[in-house]
């Protein structure tokens, strides 16, 4: 009985021992928020996730949206800040406007003409061209809608600037880089142009042999036409309806953002066979709308080119002889029958066969035969007679017909 007792007393204060401790430990573990058990943690400590990097992919992204609102904000502010001031602008003309008296002069017609110096450009004209009255009656059209626009500008009237592009459409020699040359002379005394220059381009100017030739190629010709005219002779050539591939699409590309967007300091104008041109149009709608000035040039006729030759012959100081005169119309009516016709380019042809004609003739008389001790006059070396011009009317009546295409 004793030694019962004995051995419970003992456990008993085993127990009270060990009691402490367990408490102490249960304490800890609930308040002091350290986990009992050993396992993978449930708290983000951002090291060991496998999406870390989207997370911050999409903080980039959160701030780069923000950005662009704060810029699109920005710039919708400064169209509106722009629209403001335009009216206001628009407003102080309005009252300018009214207040201005109804006869107030915004200077005659013919001061704008003859100071800005249109009217001397269109003396030119006349001079240089022969005929072609619907041509030079269109240039002074435009010429009037120029002239009529910087008047009202004066005044503080709304003015906006015309499209300038044009579309020549004829056959060679009929004087479509003339009028080009002239055109753009006009444009920059109005003050529509920097320079008035005009730069000549064909095909080969403007298209490359491979890919990523042509884009340079066409930049590059129109950067030299900057500030005056393009001219793009045959330009049908730059479209080629059998070749999807062709390069000559990507240049076409080029000069149509070009005369939409830089019209303000260049005028494309595009040339050619009318036929060909018409057909071009209907390929490239876009280039048709952007052109707001359509020519057309007729052929000359036969009396109007002996004119010419008299033109030609009087700036290259020659006299031709009264009797010449038949002579040559006969030679221009027989040759617009033959192939290769180009109108006042064949006249002027002819005129340097008349002249290499002329020499050999003055040649022979004096420096071979001795006629007059070899002295001669000045008319000798100005005239062109009608035997100079026989020669070439001889050599399309009696040449063979392989040869007479190119007479």
């Amino acid at each position: 009985m004793k030694l019962t007792a004995a051995i419970t007393a003992v456990c008993f204060a085993s127990a009270s021992a060990f009691a402490p401790a367990i408490t102490s430990q249960s304490s800890t573990s609930l308040y002091a928020g350290t986990p009992a058990f050993t396992g993978p943690s449930l708290d983000y400590t951002g090291g060991d996730d496998p999406n870390s990097s989207n997370y911050v992919k999409l903080s980039d992204a959160l701030n780069d949206a923000d950005i662009d609102r704060r810029k699109a904000q920005e710039a919708a502010d400064a169209r509106e800040h722009a629209t403001q001031r335009r009216r206001e602008e628009r407003q102080k003309k309005i009252d300018y406007m009214v207040q201005m008296p109804d006869n107030t002069p915004a200077g005659t017609v013919d001061d704008f003409m003859f100071k800005e110096g249109v009217q001397s450009q269109l003396d030119k004209l006349d001079e240089d061209l022969v005929g072609l009255v619907p041509v030079k009656k269109r240039v002074k059209e435009i010429a009037a809608l120029l002239v009529l626009d910087k008047m009202r500008r004066k005044l503080g009237f709304e003015t906006s600037v015309p499209s300038l592009h044009l579309s020549f459409t004829g056959a060679p020699g009929t004087g479509k880089t003339t009028v080009a040359v002239r055109m753009g002379q006009i444009l920059a005394k109005m003050g529509y142009s920097r320079r008035g220059h005009v730069v000549l381009a064909t095909r080969d100017d403007l298209v490359g042999q491979y890919v990523g030739h042509t884009a340079p190629k066409t930049k590059e010709m129109i950067k030299k036409a900057m500030g005056g005219v393009l001219l793009v002779d045959e330009a049908y050539y730059l479209y080629n309806a059998a070749n999807d591939r062709d390069y000559g699409q990507e240049s076409i590309e080029i000069l149509l953002n070009v005369m939409e967007n830089n019209q303000d300091d260049l005028v494309v104008a595009v040339a050619g066979y009318k036929d060909r041109m018409d057909k071009f149009f209907s390929y490239i709608p876009g280039m048709a709308s952007r052109i707001g000035n359509h020519i057309d040039f007729p052929d000359y006729s036969a009396d109007e080119l002996v004119e010419i030759s008299m033109v030609m012959s009087r700036e290259l100081e020659y006299d031709i002889h009264p009797n010449a005169y038949p002579v040559f119309k006969n030679y221009v009516e027989k040759r617009m029958e033959l192939p290769f016709f180009s109108n006042a380019r064949t006249v002027r042809n002819a005129m340097d066969r008349a002249r290499m004609n002329a020499a050999i003739r003055t040649f022979e008389k004096f420096a071979i035969q001795g006629v007059n001790g070899g002295f001669c006059s000045i008319q000798d070396l100005k005239e062109i007679s009608p035997e100079d011009f026989q020669v070439l009317l001889d050599d399309i009546l009696y040449a063979d017909t392989d040869k007479r295409i190119f007479a």
